[in-house]
């Protein structure tokens, strides 16, 4: 098993919603992040005060998938959230060790499902 964590923009999660839908992922962990790489900071001015934003709101996606599936999610999270501009974000894939349903016990893959 495999753990895909995904830093994106925050326009572009219900399009890749959709698109690991229709790969037949159900399974997401949603947050609301902020964050900064590339993109560094911004100054701005605001009633004539100067100020830096350095940290830009992100959205991060977690599934934990099976190893089978990794090239097709890594693929359809490029293909939707990629805009050619800095800032598109990161995705991180990671192995799992075992994961367990709390409700009825079950581990492995069936705990996934």
């Amino acid at each position: 098993m495999k753990k895909v964590e995904t830093i994106i923009r925050p326009e572009a999660f219900q399009s890749l919603r959709e698109n690991l839908d229709t790969l037949g992922v159900k399974g997401l962990t949603v947050s609301e992040v902020a964050g900064c790489g590339q993109q560094k900071g911004q100054e701005g001015i605001f009633r004539g005060n100067r100020y830096e934003v350095k940290l830009y709101p992100k959205v991060k996606v977690e599934m934990v998938v099976d190893e089978t599936e990794v090239e097709d999610i890594v693929e359809v999270i490029t293909n939707t959230c990629a805009t050619d501009q800095v800032g598109d974000g990161k995705i991180f894939v990671s192995s799992i060790e075992e994961v367990y349903r709390i409700r009825t016990g079950e581990k492995g893959k069936a705990a996934l499902i």
